[in-house]
């Protein structure tokens, strides 16, 4: 790959160029903990963790359940996750341009 910039060859995954310092590809944005709105058992805390770990929902919710009757904090902690976890944004539809017509065929 090389910099839009100075022209000169870089890594293929660089996200600035290290001669000149310009950033030559896409952010990747970070993950964000969220209950998503939608596949929630309860309260989506679990689907959330499953989510932004990249693992298995089932594993995530036995290994939260083995906590909470072995321990009991995995109850005061699943109240916890409930209320400082956000939920997930809501999704509108995109609206069509207002200065154009919609045209039915």
């Amino acid at each position: 790959m090389y910099c839009n910039y100075c022209g000169k060859s870089i890594q293929d995954d660089a996200n600035v160029c290290a001669y000149c310092g310009t950033r030559v590809a896409g952010v990747i944005a970070r993950k964000r903990l969220v209950r998503p709105r939608e596949n929630r058992k309860i309260a989506g805390v679990c689907m959330g963790m499953a989510e932004y770990f990249d693992i298995d929902v089932t594993v995530v919710r036995v290994v939260w359940l083995i906590t909470a009757f072995m321990t009991g904090i995995g109850f005061i902690a699943y109240v916890v996750a409930w209320i400082v976890i956000p939920d997930e944004p809501y999704l509108l539809p995109a609206q069509a341009p207002s200065g154009q017509p919609v045209r039915n065929p």
